[in-house]
């Protein structure tokens, strides 16, 4: 991905709103960490991130071939990986056999969530694209 096929300044408007975008799923996070509710949690069914992934599928298509591409893919990856291992989580929590996989598996999705949206936040920061496979 590079910048060639667009100019740097006509991919502000975009940088600005995946800032706002990392702003809203970094509120969800701080949310899920103080509240009664697991990042994960605050994170899939927050106010914050699931305005944050509706303008991640608005404005998707503005950064299209651009490094900005890049962390788009990345927070909605992210958001709907979440979704899946929540739903994982769910499935073992009503067992009683699967509870202590399913509290080490939301203690682990927590910091999971908070690297991405801090490892995607300090990339966009620097102008960096990030490696999504």
């Amino acid at each position: 991905m590079s910048n060639d096929l667009i100019p740097a300044n006509d991919l502000d408007g975009a940088r600005a709103w995946c800032h706002v975008i990392y702003g809203l799923h970094a509120l969800a996070v701080v949310v899920g960490v103080t509240g009664a509710a697991t990042v994960a949690g605050a994170f899939v069914f927050g106010v914050p991130s699931l305005l944050a992934v509706v303008l991640n599928y608005v404005k998707r298509g503005e950064v299209r071939g651009t490094w900005l591409d890049s962390h788009y893919r990345w927070q909605i990856r992210t958001f709907w990986f979440t979704s899946l291992w929540l739903l994982v989580y769910g499935l073992l929590v009503i067992t009683i056999v699967g509870i202590p996989v399913a509290w080490a598996l939301i203690a682990v999705l927590g910091l999971w969530v908070s690297y991405r949206v801090i490892r995607g936040w300090l990339a966009l920061a620097d102008r960096r694209p990030l490696v999504v496979g």
